[in-house]
């Protein structure tokens, strides 16, 4: 009988271990769990990402497939601009934000306390209406075109029509990144202003002398042609190597070192997947693949 209960006694305590241990291997069911496995089934829980318009259709994509892999996720992505993205993660209201901009570049953001996750490249260039008779600028003249210095094709060598200068809101990230890094900071004489690219690449076509500024995305017909800078074309080539000089980064800011959900999503989007599939189905450039990269002051180095 005493056998009988040592026996009893150790088949309890030993299922009770084995109970424990299964409990301890389950999934987390906090809000924002997930495994940090890439593109694991077990990822769970809600985020919400806000921010810069331009980044929305490619985060919601990748939103989408990652929910389609994961069923037991949910992420909502909004809009409503950098600034916004950045205030909102700063504020601990969203998970991610974000930024066509470097958070020390806006103001009231604290910078330091934000973990940047740069999870694309977006390259630019000025877009000529296709008669204007040039497809090569140097950068002086660039400079000059936008401030009103040269006020007619003719003075580089292309048809005798007057220049019409269409730019963004001083609002936009695109206007920002093509001011510092096409125009040296320079700020662009008056023109017609408008708030989407769509519009802009409308104008220029339908604009005799037309010029504005456009990401390469938006160059998939010849209604508009880009302008390569200084003998260099703009392609992706030429902005992972360091060669064409108008690039940005698009940023994913979180609230301190990630974790659960947020790191979950935001490894699916650093993928091979998501970098080489994806992203440059939506006009984007790998991050991963570049050859170069920048600080917030925009030096250019090496990797």
């Amino acid at each position: 009988m005493k056998n009988f209960k040592k026996y009893g006694l150790l088949l309890i305590i030993a299922t009770l271990v084995a109970f424990a241990a299964a409990c301890g291997n389950g999934s987390s069911t906090d809000e924002n769990a997930g495994d940090d496995k890439e593109g694991s089934k077990t990822a769970s829980g809600s985020i919400v990402v806000s921010g810069s318009s331009a980044m929305q259709p490619l985060v919601a994509a990748a939103a989408e497939e990652f929910m389609a892999e994961n069923p037991d996720a949910d992420i909502q992505v909004n809009a409503g601009g950098s600034g916004t993205g950045l205030s909102q993660v700063s504020e601990g209201s969203v998970q991610i934000g974000n930024s066509d901009v470097f958070a020390e570049e806006k103001e009231g953001i604290p910078a330091d306390e934000l973990v940047d996750h740069k999870v694309a490249v977006v390259g630019m260039t000025a877009a000529v209406n296709p008669n204007v008779g040039i497809e090569d600028i140097s950068k002086e003249d660039l400079k000059k075109v936008f401030t009103g210095e040269i006020k007619n094709w003719k003075e580089l060598g292309g048809k005798d029509q007057k220049i019409t200068l269409v730019n963004r809101p001083d609002s936009s990230g695109t206007r920002a990144t093509f001011v510092k890094f096409g125009l040296d900071g320079e700020t662009p004489a008056e023109g017609i202003t408008e708030d989407s690219s769509n519009t802009v690449k409308k104008i220029i076509n339908e604009t005799d002398g037309a010029i504005g500024y456009l990401a390469f995305s938006y160059f998939t017909d010849d209604s508009v042609t880009p302008l390569a800078i200084d003998g260099v074309k703009a392609t992706d080539e030429n902005v992972q190597k360091g060669d064409f000089p108008i690039w940005a980064y698009e940023h994913s800011y979180t609230k301190g070192e990630p974790d659960g959900l947020a790191k979950t999503f935001l490894d699916y989007m650093m993928s091979e997947d998501v970098q080489s599939g994806l992203l440059k189905d939506q006009g984007y450039i790998p991050s991963t693949k570049m050859e170069v990269e920048r600080d917030a002051e925009g030096k250019q180095t090496k990797k």
